[in-house]
């Protein structure tokens, strides 16, 4: 059965920063100084964009001292990806199917 895909996570993902970081951390947990260094960011701009991603729940948080870590929760990614990998395979069932015109 074909489920429909979330597109309010798409459009959180189809932002080049937002993907960029939820790139970096699949990868390894890192704080908003290591994003910076490693996007280029401005720190403001940045603490957006995690907070856009925190509010989808891509990401989750961790407080370690003066410093805030994130994390990427993999299983929300896996589910996006289970949607596309049902929509591939139902082209797939369905390549052959053509409806006729009237």
């Amino acid at each position: 059965m074909l489920t429909s895909v979330d597109t309010d996570l798409i459009r959180v993902l189809a932002d080049p920063l937002r993907l960029r970081i939820v790139t970096l951390l699949a990868r390894e947990t890192l704080c908003t100084t290591h994003l910076v260094e490693e996007t280029g960011a401005k720190q403001t701009n940045l603490s957006n964009h995690l907070k856009v991603l925190r509010e989808a729940g891509v990401v989750e948080t961790e407080p370690c001292g003066r410093f805030t870590y994130y994390k990427l929760r993999a299983d929300v990614i896996a589910s996006l990806a289970g949607q596309f990998a049902e929509i591939a395979e139902s082209a797939r069932t369905a390549a052959g199917n053509k409806r006729s015109c009237p």
